[in-house]
């Protein structure tokens, strides 16, 4: 799946925090409680919440509930995407974004 440039913008954001990113580090794992999650830092439960929340809307976790537990795990096809968005920037190609119809005669 393609996304806009404003959406990877959002995924990049989601991931920028260090805390964040280490939430997804850790979820590379596997499905984690939210718990186990909160183990791994020195946070609250709300400031956990506030990152899972950015996590999950973004689309790169997925959140499901189990009584009175929140389970995540990672967004596979996501973090997929974003890889090849980031494969596709380092490559050589025909086809660029630079390669307009400029009127600079540099």
């Amino acid at each position: 799946m393609k996304y806009s440039y404003a959406e990877y913008v959002l995924l990049f954001k989601a991931i920028a925090d260090p805390t964040r990113l280490n939430i997804v580090d850790l979820l590379s794992c596997g499905e984690m409680c939210g718990c186990q999650l909160l183990d791994n830092f020195k946070i609250t439960q709300p400031t956990l919440s506030y990152h899972m929340r950015i996590l999950c809307e973004s689309g790169l976790v997925n959140g499901r509930r189990e009584g009175a537990w929140m389970y995540y795990s990672i967004n596979g096809a996501v973090i997929e995407t974003m890889s090849e968005f980031l494969t596709e920037i380092k490559s050589n190609k025909d086809k660029c974004i630079s390669n307009s119809d400029s009127q600079c005669n540099c």
